[in-house]
This record gives structure tokens, C-alpha cells and sequence, in this order.
């Protein structure tokens, strides 16, 4: 691998962990956006600061996990990483141009393993990683729905004699708290997708040793400045389906949403896991819309976003199969 192609993967790897950003913004912000906490351009920039200093509060597990328990590192080249960042990055420009909330995270990992399967087909997968990760896809979501509903019917209960308008006035503000929370949470998961792939990419070019425990600080700092940057230009298709369509909200309703997601994505966090910010998230608003009323939940509109998610890892590993294909010939 030439040095001009490892920095155009390089470039590449760090859009798509823009677009991660940008796409998944809704996971981090609408909640705050759609109960008129904080304004929308407030809210991105609230965001992407907690995104970055996610960098300062959790270590490197889940990178670990997508650099090295997903697929065989020794057979990975820059073939197999430009096939997986541009299934992932095709995905997520389609859906995000229907404003469907689908997850970036499976994205790269359909990519990935579409790309090695066109390589060496099934051999080259690592099956603990990926079986991990596929529990989670049912796993997170359901937990985000049963802490976002348990915490809903449990606040409801405490303050049931409290006038709405001091319940209003109290969790407008610990609502900047949740965001700020669930931020925090979505930058350790997700920005730590795209620094796995750049440490394999390292590896795999002879930039890095493949027993080295973490990647450059270069990467780590540059893969969070991505995700920030995304996060701060925000998906605003994405935000008006997950804020405001998919269930109504009150600041009360968002910070049981936000803090029953970022209780998720911390345990996955801190086990290594890669999860999608996006399944719990919606997982969470629904347990919320569910806990006032079954009929406060748009089933339809949910049932599609479930849809998306089952798509994911097979459409961006078919898409990863014919671009690795592509740039084994003209990369």
C-alpha cells in the first residue's frame, strides 16, 4: 500500500466518521430539541463538545473490539477497509437522505464484513465479536426501552402531587444534565468505531505492530474532532423523525429518554461492546411514550425504523462486497 493511498483512506475513514456525526446528531439531540430546552444550533454545539470529551472519560474497548474481534486482522488490506467505509458511508448518505434513524455503527460493521467476505468469504469473520454485537442489536434497545419507561413511571410516581408547570420548570434543566450524558455516551461508543478502523488500517499497511495495545494519539484526537464536527452540523431530517414523529415528548419525558439510553451505552462502553446510539435511543423514547400510553407511540413509524435496522448489516456488506471489488481493481 502506497503512501498516497493510506492517506486517502486515512481522509476517507475520518468523512465517514464525520458523517457518523452528522447522521447519528438526532441520537444526541433530539430529545433536548424537540422539548425546546435548548435551541437547535445550542443543542449540536452542546453535543459536540460532550462528544469530544468523551475522549478524556472512557478507554478504548470498543475500538479494540472493531479493530481486532470483528474480522481476522491478518487478512485485512486497504482493499477491505475502502470496501467497508464506502458501504458504510453509502448506507448512511441513503438513509439519512430518507430521514431514517439507522445505525452508522452496523453500518461499518456490515461493511466490514461484506468486504472480507468478497476477500475470503466466510473464514475471515471472528464469530465472538459478531455475535456480541448482533445480541446487542435486540439487547440495547430493550434496555433502553425498559430504563426509559421504568424511569418515566418511577418520576411520575415521585412527583404526583407536584403542579406540571414546577415539573416542567425542574427537568428543563436536569435535561441539560441527561443530554450532556448521552453525549458523552455516544462519543465513547461511536467515534471509537472509526479509530478500530484506522488502527487496523495501520496494521494491516506495516504503519503500526500488530501486538500494539493502542493506536496513535493523532488518530484518537482526529477521530473525535470528526465526530464532534458531525455531530455539530447535525441531520436534521434524521432529528424531526426521532424529536417530534416518532412520540411527543416533555422535558421530563426527554430526560427519562436520555438517561435511560446513556445508562445503556455506558455498560456497552464499558464492556467494549459496539452498539448503536441510534437503536437505543429510539428504544428509550419509545419506553417512554409507552410508559403514558400504548397509543402515544406511532407503532407504524417504528415498525419501519425496525426495518432499517435489520437492513443495515446486510445492504452495507452487499454495497462493502461490490466497491472492495472495485478497488481491488482500481485502487
Amino acid at each position: 500500500m502506497s503512501f498516497e493511498v493510506f492517506v486517502f483512506l486515512i481522509v476517507l475513514a475520518l468523512a465517514f466518521d464525520f458523517m457518523n456525526g452528522f447522521h447519528d446528531a438526532a441520537n444526541s439531540i433530539a430529545t433536548v430539541v424537540s422539548t425546546g430546552v435548548l435551541k437547535p444550533h445550542h443543542a449540536v454545539a452542546f453535543a459536540a463538545f460532550f462528544n469530544f470529551a468523551a475522549l478524556f472519560v472512557f478507554q478504548l474497548k470498543v475500538a479494540a473490539t472493531v479493530g481486532k474481534g470483528i474480522v481476522d486482522p491478518s487478512i485485512v488490506d486497504h482493499y477491505v477497509i475502502f470496501g467497508a467505509l464506502m458501504g458504510a458511508l453509502l448506507w448512511n448518505i441513503i438513509t439519512w437522505y430518507y430521514g431514517i434513524p439507522s445505525s452508522s455503527s452496523h453500518a461499518l460493521i456490515g461493511g466490514l464484513i461484506g468486504a472480507v467476505v468478497a476477500k475470503v468469504g466466510t473464514g475471515g469473520l471472528t464469530a465472538s465479536g459478531i455475535s456480541k454485537t448482533l445480541i446487542f442489536i435486540i439487547v440495547s434497545p430493550a434496555l433502553g426501552f425498559l430504563l426509559g419507561g421504568m424511569l418515566m413511571l418511577g418520576v411520575s410516581w415521585l412527583f404526583f402531587r407536584t403542579p406540571p408547570s414546577r415539573v416542567d420548570r425542574w427537568f428543563r434543566r436536569l435535561q441539560l444534565l441527561s443530554a450532556s450524558y448521552y453525549s458523552l455516551g455516544h462519543g465513547a461508543n461511536d467515534a471509537q468505531k472509526t479509530i478500530g478502523i484506522i488502527w487496523l488500517l495501520m496494521i494491516s499497511g506495516g504503519y503500526l505492530a500488530g501486538d500494539a495495545k493502542r493506536p496513535p494519539d493523532w488518530v484518537i484526537l482526529s477521530c473525535y474532532t470528526a465526530m464532534g464536527l458531525g455531530t455539530l452540523f447535525g441531520g436534521w431530517r434524521i432529528v424531526k423523525t426521532m424529536g417530534q414523529r416518532l412520540t411527543k415528548l416533555k422535558p421530563v419525558g426527554g430526560f427519562c429518554a436520555e438517561t435511560g439510553g446513556a445508562i445503556t451505552l455506558t455498560i456497552a462502553s464499558l464492556a467494549g461492546i459496539p452498539v448503536s446510539t441510534t437503536h437505543t435511543i429510539t428504544g428509550a423514547i419509545v419506553g417512554v411514550g409507552s410508559s403514558r400510553k400504548l397509543s402515544a407511540v406511532r407503532w407504524g413509524l417504528a415498525g419501519n425504523i425496525v426495518w432499517a435496522w435489520v437492513l443495515t448489516i446486510p445492504c452495507s456488506a452487499f454495497m462493502a462486497a461490490v466497491a472492495w471489488y472495485i478497488g481491488e481493481r482500481y485502487l
